[in-house]
């Protein structure tokens, strides 16, 4: 269907260069009214239980809807405007109301359980046991008031998220502060060079700072001034809140927050559970939320004792080497720093010089190449904005999918790194035609500055080839059942397998020595830096884990525990007393810039990044026990330098295992079918240094 509207151009790939504001409301317009049209004849009473019969006419039309609201709100994300913010919000009410309404349409339920399960193929037969549940979940057997409440429940919880989200963004926008150089002593260059011009851009002196990751991080682990990381972190941590200062108060999430509990409360006790933490795991490898709290606890456990001497050693540092006798929450990174430059005898700022963008990405594509049998080649798409790549990934000459890889910060772009599907691989029913899957990866880098490439940090990478797992899980897959192709159909809490699985390859020589290019010599990392860095791998990795399990236990517990009108932070303060060696001030409101579990989809459900963890350490260790068994294959090693860490035997498993099985079985049977075996805590603690 090809209009001048591009909103409704199936044609290929979505025209972000054309998509304006004004057509949004035109082009749900029609594609409501189709999916509507198609919903109401496939519940005709005549109208067959079969799954390819209905997958014609309503899968077809839904999923055109979701292709072109998922170009809106992904622009949302990336280029927000108050004209797209306008028309975003004037259609996500209608949206929503459909999808909810679809979910919820008894007739379509008793079509999707009158079909003949021996009719359907494996993938099939997945596809539709996720439905009929999805459909429980949805509200599909309540009736009458209660199912009008669900309803309503749904839209209102669409608008919060949404308004949480503007919030988190634009107190982040909202904020600068305009150092002078007497400030920034101890600041690594780059991040000056950036400043300077971004404060030149407005026609003001001095150097512009903002809460921005790649202005903000380097600010706390670099200044030598206190006061100023004093300053920038009560901004970071008050933002979206109730302390923020009184120019930013309309930003506060506090009310939103507490209406997104509460109704999610409610949509649990219609649907007949307790809390929304029970609803939450249903469609999860977990059983129940206590079974995620003892992990969770269980892990805090094992974790504290090194998180304790994590903080004694910055503690006792900081009073030794740097004066600081009682260091507080602001001083931590820049002491972090500072410590593991002694320790170590190397600083990030070092490192970063030799992790140039395009070498990354190199080294990056190579591995992939190497390790899954593909070839990633530049393509050409319309994009958002003149930063964006995009690329294809082929296979015997075969395309596999495609992605678009957006990595600056800038204005108007959500914070955070994310992936996120364009459309799926599908086996389309209408035409016959298999449609390849294409992926968007998002980070939030600093640019390059002064005519020289973008730096990027060892975090960074370690982002880049996260996103790009969840990347691969989406295009590698060779499923043909849209609802279970890809990410599609996965586990919330397994889904973070192949993106934390990519990781590792972060912290393997073999892989670095070939991605790394010195921004100025375009030498190598030298391998006595790179040993440092190893050596220095679980530093602090105590606090970062007692970090996650703070997080994933709020976000639990807030959804199992906490009542109406109930005391969020309080609810925090009392998971820091159990598990926080850092005691952030009474000031700090971290939870009203969570995104992942208010605007992200990880409600009852952040604990998925270390549930999962323990998935990604167990799978990549089976690469390391095909080294140790001599069976590896190096990417470009030298003789002398023994095995890599890339076997491609194991790679192939692995690929077929869990990266081309997508959805379509549990994750659990995934990972048995890669490992032979369910998965171990032991690897993770071994990786970490808490064996």
């Amino acid at each position: 269907m090809t209009t001048d509207n591009p909103l409704l151009d199936f044609s290929d790939l979505p025209l972000f260069d054309r998509i304006t504001p004004a057509h949004v409301a035109p082009a749900m317009d029609v594609l409501l009214d189709q999916a509507q049209a198609a919903l109401e004849h496939v519940t005709a009473a005549d109208f067959p239980a079969n799954w390819g019969d209905v997958a014609r006419v309503l899968d077809v039309a839904t999923e055109r809807l979701s292709r072109s609201w998922g170009a809106v709100s992904h622009l949302n994300g990336v280029a927000d405007t108050p004209e797209l913010r306008a028309a975003y919000n004037a259609a996500l009410p209608r949206v929503t109301e459909f999808w909810t309404r679809l979910g919820a349409d008894e007739r379509l339920y008793a079509k999707y359980k009158a079909m003949d399960d021996a009719s359907l193929n494996a993938e099939q037969r997945q596809a539709h046991k996720n439905a009929v549940r999805n459909f429980v979940l949805s509200g599909a057997e309540l009736t009458g008031a209660a199912k009008e409440r669900f309803a309503a429940i749904q839209e209102r919880q669409a608008e919060l998220s949404q308004k949480f989200s503007e919030n988190a963004l634009d107190a982040t926008d909202a904020y600068a502060y305009y150092a002078t150089d007497a400030d920034l002593a101890g600041v690594p260059g780059d991040v000056l060079e950036t400043a300077r011009a971004q404060a030149e851009a407005e026609g003001q002196q001095g150097y512009k700072l903002t809460l921005k990751m790649p202005s903000y991080l380097p600010v706390m682990q670099f200044a030598d001034s206190s006061v100023l990381r004093e300053t920038l972190y009560r901004a970071y941590s008050t933002r979206a809140s109730d302390q923020a200062p009184a120019e930013f108060s309309r930003f506060d999430n506090s009310a939103v927050m507490q209406e997104i509990l509460a109704l999610r409360r409610e949509e649990a006790q219609l649907l007949g559970y307790r809390n929304f933490g029970e609803v939450s795991v249903v469609a999860k490898m977990a059983d129940s939320p206590d079974q995620v709290i003892r992990f969770l606890r269980d892990l805090g456990q094992r974790a504290r004792p090194y998180g304790l001497k994590d903080v004694a050693d910055l503690r006792t540092f900081a009073a030794e080497k740097l004066g600081l006798t009682n260091p507080q929450p602001w001083d931590y990174a820049y002491i972090g720093e500072k410590l593991k430059e002694a320790r170590y005898a190397f600083s990030e700022q070092e490192v970063k010089q030799y992790f140039t963008a395009p070498k990354v990405l190199a080294g990056l594509f190579k591995i992939v190449e190497t390790l899954f049998e593909v070839a990633i080649r530049p393509d050409s798409a319309p994009v958002w904005n003149a930063g964006v790549e995009f690329y294809r990934i082929e296979r015997d000459g075969q395309l596999v999918g495609q992605f678009y890889l957006d990595r600056p910060a800038r204005t108007g772009k959500r914070g955070g790194a994310w992936m996120d599907d364009v459309r799926a691989r599908w086996l389309r029913p209408d035409t016959g035609q298999l449609q390849t899957p294409v992926a968007h990866l998002v980070c939030n880098f600093a640019d390059g500055v002064g005519g020289k490439p973008a730096l990027l940090t060892h975090d960074d990478v370690t982002t880049l080839f996260h996103e790009f797992g969840h990347g691969l899980h989406h295009m590698l897959t060779r499923i043909n059942e849209r609802d279970v192709s890809g990410i599609s159909g996965v586990e919330w809490d397994a889904v973070e397998l192949p993106s934390q699985f990519m990781e590792n390859f972060c912290w393997e020589w073999d892989v670095l020595k070939h991605m790394t290019a010195h921004v100025d010599s375009g030498e190598p990392l030298p391998r006595p830096l790179f040993d440092k860095m190893l050596a220095a791998k679980n530093f602090q990795s105590g606090m970062q884990t007692l970090r996650q399990i703070e997080f994933s236990l709020f976000d639990m517990l807030l959804h199992t525990d906490w009542q109406p009108g109930g005391d969020v932070m309080a609810l925090l303060d009392g998971v820091r007393q159990d598990y926080a060696v850092i005691t952030p001030p009474p000031y700090s409101r971290t939870a009203h810039t969570f995104s992942h579990i208010f605007s992200g989809g990880y409600a009852a459900g952040y604990y998925s990044y270390k549930w999962a963890e323990v998935l990604s350490a167990d799978a990549y260790a089976a690469f390391e026990e095909s080294a140790q068994a001599d069976t590896a294959t190096g990417i470009n090693t030298d003789a002398d330098e023994g095995p890599g860490p890339v076997s491609l035997e194991t790679g192939k498993k692995y690929r077929q295992a869990i990266l081309e099985a997508g959805g379509s079985r549990p994750a659990m049977e995934s990972f048995k079918a890669f490992r032979g075996r369910e998965p171990s805590i032991d690897a993770l603690l071994r990786h970490q240094g808490m064996a």
